[in-house]
C-alpha cells in the first residue's frame, strides 16, 4: 500500500515538474490554480492561489520519495500561504493541496536550495 501511494505521489509530481520553477500553472480547479515562489526557495516558500482557498485548503508536505514532513506554514490571507523551508535539506519536495470545497487535489513540486 505504501509503495502504491509513493508511486502515485511521484507520478503526480512528474506532472508538476512540467511547470516552470518560477510560476505555477492556470487551471479551473482551485487546488491546481496556484503559483509557488520563489522556486527554488531558501527560507520561505509562498503559495499564491487564484481562488480564496488559502485558509481552508489542507496542505501536506512530502520528500520526493514520499516521506511525510511537518512544516510550519501560515495563511497570510485568503489567497496566500507562507511555508517555512529554511530547515529543510537541499533537494526536491512535494506539496499536496486538497480543497474540500471543490473536492480537488493537486501536487506541486519545489526545490529547496
Amino acid at each position: 500500500m505504501k509503495t502504491i501511494v509513493l508511486v502515485l505521489l511521484i507520478a503526480l509530481g512528474f506532472n508538476a515538474m512540467a511547470q516552470s520553477h518560477d510560476e505555477g500553472y492556470r487551471s479551473n480547479d482551485p487546488a491546481k490554480a496556484v503559483s509557488l515562489y520563489p522556486n527554488p526557495a531558501s527560507d520561505v516558500l509562498t503559495l499564491k492561489f487564484e481562488s480564496p482557498i488559502a485558509k481552508t485548503a489542507k496542505l501536506e508536505f512530502h520528500t520526493i520519495i514520499g516521506t511525510t514532513l511537518e512544516l510550519e506554514h501560515e495563511a497570510i490571507d485568503d489567497f496566500e500561504v507562507r511555508v517555512k523551508v529554511k530547515d529543510l535539506s537541499t533537494g526536491y519536495y512535494l506539496i499536496s493541496i486538497h480543497d474540500s470545497q471543490s473536492n480537488t487535489k493537486s501536487i506541486q513540486k519545489f526545490l529547496k536550495k
